[in-house]
């Protein structure tokens, strides 16, 4: 369940129903009751609107801010299709899970081998706009998404998954590993990246992966040898090798860590862009536009401490990234 902008919430649901309405009145054998609860207890209706496409589906339904039901949606194929996680984005939703179903249902997306990562993309009123499909071999599992805004936090510009994926029949070198994928707004791969840590063990499975306030990434889950033994692993990414990995073909800041002068370099193609800075609490610092790609800034005035440098050019393409004052 996710929080809604309109202070509802989406649920998402694994959901091996058919279609069926269930009536609160049965609760209390259908007889008028004095009892106020069980009065508005007996007047809510839930209900599911479609049949299952194949053994487990996606089921999705928006929740008004006062409980009402808005819309509610059922994706899958004929396969078992397990729904584990879901996001807000500044164009809707993305519904996250596994898949073992080829296309068939109302599912688009294939499958290359085992059971795949599979996103939903739908607008607030529950269309769909797009859904893809992702492969690591064998069994992959979703376990967490996190959305990356701009950096003025007004919209997103892509999702970073994390789960892990468990051996079917061969054994591949990366199974039982946490892994990360980071996709655009439009779902299309942008890079990914196994994540071990300072040790390894046998079977490691992550269990959510969080984006911190200062940019870090925290992925935590289980290690052990052996099924059974398992102790928690908690892995953390500091925000120099999340800036490296989310924005390394938009900006480039160096040096970083800076001392009275920072080169800024915009991966864009453009004629004219903005380039302003910023304090952590969002406090505009300096602001100045340029024609070149990389372009000279004064940083002897700052004092010590992290700033967030923001690009947008002619063509409304933008990105950030932190630089640090020494």
């Amino acid at each position: 369940m996710i929080p809604t902008p309109d202070g509802g919430a989406l649920l998402g649901v694994y959901s091996r129903s058919g279609k069926f309405i269930n009536d609160k009145r049965s609760m209390i054998n259908d007889k008028p009751s004095s009892n106020k609860i069980n009065d508005q207890l007996s007047s809510i209706n839930y209900s599911k609107s479609t049949e299952n496409f194949g053994e487990g589906d996606y089921w999705v339904i928006k929740l008004s801010k006062d409980n009402k039901i808005e819309w509610e949606k059922n994706f899958g194929g004929k396969g078992d299709d397990h729904l584990r996680t879901m996001v807000f984005t500044s164009s809707g939703y993305i519904i996250g899970g596994e898949s073992r179903s080829e296309r068939s249902g109302n599912k688009t997306a294939g499958i290359e081998e085992g059971t795949d990562v599979w996103l939903i993309s739908l607008n607030t009123r529950g269309e769909e706009q797009w859904q893809k499909s992702y492969n690591f071999k064998n069994r992959d599992i979703l376990m967490g998404m996190n959305v990356i805004n701009t950096g003025d936090g007004k919209n997103s510009k892509g999702v970073l998954l994390g789960g892990y994926t468990q051996a079917e029949g061969r054994i591949e070198a990366d199974d039982e590993t946490f892994w990360m994928m980071y996709i655009n707004n439009d779902g299309n791969e942008q890079w990914r990246k196994h994540v071990k840590g300072e040790s390894r063990k046998k079977e490691e499975r992550l269990s959510d992966l969080k984006m911190n306030k200062d940019g870090s990434i925290v992925l935590a889950g289980t290690s052990a040898e052996e099924l059974g033994k398992e102790n928690w692993k908690i892995v953390k990414l500091g925000d120099s090798q999340i800036d490296q990995l989310i924005e390394k073909q938009n900006i480039k800041i160096y040096p970083n860590p800076v001392s009275d002068y920072a080169y800024v370099e915009i991966g864009f193609d453009f004629i004219e862009a903005d380039i302003t800075l910023y304090d952590m609490g969002g406090r505009q610092l300096q602001s100045l536009k340029t024609k070149n790609k990389v372009t000279k800034i004064n940083t002897q005035n700052l004092i010590q401490g992290a700033y967030l440098i923001v690009t947008k050019t002619d063509t409304e393409k933008t990105a950030n990234a932190k630089i640090i004052k020494k």
